[in-house]
């Protein structure tokens, strides 16, 4: 149960699609703040019983709490329990459920379903005020002119729709700008991740760092480069392998460095071909982990490494840095922009690019001290970008927006 709101909070519904592992420590967060009284809708059932995640390749059950500390329901509807698209589930009830509950502001987590763009024209209908949060970006994504020309023409109209936009990151923030939303519009409501969650579990894993190490049959003294997201094709996994590849010594063999594979996807067979053929024992394929596994895995590497061509805010990069280390990116990855400072805490290599990718990998695996240095630096940043910051930018929106009752 969320803690009891104020007489004079903020009434606030968030519509979202599931319960999702990002979202539902943000909703108690939330929730726990007195000056909101916070309710959670969702579209699908999917997640909270397992699913079969088309990303990774493989069914999916996390192991973290998805629906409690926080007040929220069900929206009912006809589909596929297991899946969405624009158009499915077909949900009912939202008009109803928005109008008895006397809310100031409604909050859209995005507007990729139907359900989504009727709420935003039921709210407006119903006097409440508006939010639009997403991860949007600029970086990297190829649409043909068909639907350049539609978002041209349809994204200003919805964002017109909206009080206020809640912009993620810097890339969503120009997003935004770019369709013609004005400054004073855009509300900053970062996209976190649980920082005291992974804080906490990866100084728990570093206690048992060795034995875990020597569960994966990793020598003591060897760094450790991980990639731990899907491997699919836009996220370009066989660039970081390539790369790695250069790193071989003089005569052939293998380098110092082991190379880490947490994730699974479509672009595992092609990986583990390319492995074969080098004929390596230091790249290990770790198949999909769950949550509170990830935490051994970060605080075992000496940096995480993802270097996509298109990513919404990567946050797989906010998540390792609460292990304090650094990371090796392309300006795609969205939270990278706000969390990453050049030879700071990490790099930033161009997407493609199988040398700066290598050269980068050398400069960390090679001088540890910079390393930790860098992953100190990791830790510090991502410290400021918490769920107090989110509570702020919401009620920003929410005390520019809301006339309140008397």
């Amino acid at each position: 149960m969320q803690p009891a709101a104020r007489a004079d909070a903020y009434r606030v519904a968030f519509l979202t699609s599931h319960p999702i592992q990002y979202q539902a420590p943000l909703f108690r967060a939330l929730a726990a703040s007195p000056a909101l009284d916070l309710t959670v809708m969702f579209l699908s059932r999917m997640s909270p019983a397992g699913y079969y995640d088309q990303g990774f390749g493989v069914r999916v059950a996390w192991d973290v709490p998805l629906l409690e500390g926080y007040r929220h329901e069900f929206l009912p509807g006809a589909g596929a329990a297991d899946r969405l698209s624009f158009f499915r589930p077909i949900v009912h009830g939202l008009t109803r459920r928005l109008r008895a509950g006397r809310y100031d502001a409604l909050c859209v987590m995005g507007y990729g379903h139907i359900g989504y763009l009727r709420a935003i024209a039921v709210a407006k209908i119903l006097g409440l005020k508006v939010f639009l949060y997403g991860d949007s970006n600029l970086e990297g994504w190829r649409r043909s002119r068909a639907i350049l020309a539609l978002k041209r023409f349809a994204l200003p109209a919805l964002f017109r729709m909206c009080d206020g936009l809640l912009a993620t990151a810097t890339p969503n923030r120009d997003y935004y700008l770019h369709y013609g939303v004005a400054a004073q519009k855009i509300f900053f409501f970062p996209w976190t991740v649980d920082n005291d969650f992974f804080r906490r579990a990866a100084i728990a894993a570093h206690a048992d760092r060795d034995r875990f190490r020597a569960g994966l049959g990793l020598d003591a003294d060897r760094p450790v480069i991980l990639y731990a997201s899907k491997l699919q094709r836009h996220k370009r996994p066989g660039d970081l392998l390539e790369a790695y590849a250069r790193l071989a010594s003089a005569g052939g063999g293998e380098p110092r460095p082991y190379l880490l594979f947490v994730g699974d996807g479509e672009e595992r067979p092609r990986l583990e071909r390319r492995t074969r053929e080098l004929g390596w024992n230091s790249i290990r394929f770790l198949g999909f982990r769950n949550q509170t596994e990830l935490p051994a895995f970060f605080d075992l590497c000496d940096a995480l490494v993802l270097v996509s061509e298109r990513e919404g805010v990567a946050t797989i990069v906010a998540e390792v840095m609460n292990a304090g280390k650094p990371v090796i990116v392309t300006r795609a990855a969205g939270l990278a922009h706000d969390l990453v400072e050049e030879g700071v805490n990490g790099y930033f290599v161009p997407v493609g690019d199988i040398e700066a990718i290598a050269d980068r990998l050398r400069m960390i695996a090679s001088d540890p001290e910079r390393a930790a240095a860098m992953g100190a630096r990791s830790l510090e940043r991502i410290a400021q970008w918490s769920y107090a910051a989110n509570l702020r930018g919401l009620l920003a929106a929410l005390d520019a927006t809301v006339v309140r009752r008397s």
